[in-house]
């Protein structure tokens, strides 16, 4: 049964708990300062099995790493825009590791086909534009082809790393973004290579066997005396080669770097990015 009313669901919710902390059960671990589970399924993308997993994955990260992970689906953005319905829903339902409200929320609306970023605190550090780029690249396509469950599981993992890198020192930014896994075509690319660099060796080898034969510098060495007579010679023209070089750009006006921010509803900067799929 899906949940459409978020005030709802955080009363039904907040009686869970009430109930869990009277008979002494141990609930689901929530936000470190909010009122719902990092994972907020409310258009039901998630099977049973996905969720558990899901929440544990994204529980063990933040509480490991002190920035809140926060994954939110929903029907339709009731009016409001992708980043508008994000950063309040963040902002709502108070979800943030200390004072900073450190954390990042990936939002997925179904009626719109609409994803967003939200990031607040250490998480607009942490994840700076281009590094939101680097990441969407990554979930997006089995977000597009509706495997939900893989598209999360990317984010969540890609959200570890750039914290990661982000304590270091040196967040993922424009000049230092994680390396690209090898592609397909690039492992083909090295295996057409080997398989190059061995075929040349074997030919120099069967090369080396061949001791009574020597290049000749000019064509008519290979010309017996006598065997042909040329009537006529001329010169045809059979090709031109022209090379272009691509004029230099002007990147004077390419990002630098960093995060944009723009002030939620309840005046809290958010950083963060967004699109369909």
């Amino acid at each position: 049964m899906k949940i459409r009313d978020r005030k709802l669901m955080t009363m039904v919710f907040a009686l869970f708990l009430l109930v869990f902390g009277i008979f002494g059960i141990s609930p689901v671990t929530v936000s470190a300062a909010g009122d719902l589970p990092r994972l907020v399924d409310m258009a039901d993308l998630l099977s049973d099995s996905e969720e558990a997993a899901l929440v544990e994955m994204l529980d063990e990260v933040s509480e490991r790493q002190q920035v809140d992970i926060v994954v939110v689906t929903a029907d339709s953005l009731e009016g409001k825009s992708a980043t508008q319905y994000a950063d309040d829903f963040y902002d709502d339902y108070g979800y943030g590791f200390g004072d900073g409200r450190d954390g990042i929320l990936f939002l997925v609306s179904m009626g719109e086909r609409d994803w967003c970023l939200s990031t607040t605190g250490f998480g607009i550090t942490a994840f700076t534009d281009a590094g939101q780029a680097y990441m969407s690249e990554l979930f997006l396509p089995d977000l597009s082809e509706g495997d939900y469950a893989a598209a999360f599981v990317t984010f969540v993992q890609l959200c570890d790393d750039f914290i990661t890198q982000a304590d270091s020192g040196a967040p993922y930014d424009v000049g230092n973004l994680p390396q690209e896994p090898y592609a397909f075509g690039m492992w083909l690319a090295i295996s057409f290579g080997v398989a190059f660099v061995i075929a040349l060796i074997a030919t120099g080898v069967m090369k080396g066997q061949l001791h009574s034969v020597s290049s000749q510098s000019r064509a008519d060495s290979y010309i017996r005396d006598g065997s042909m007579q040329l009537t006529k010679n001329n010169d045809l023209f059979l090709y031109r080669h022209i090379e272009r070089r691509e004029k230099p750009k002007d990147n004077s006006s390419d990002s630098p770097g960093g995060s944009s921010t723009h002030t939620s509803s309840s005046g809290t900067t958010h950083g963060g990015s967004g699109g369909t799929f």
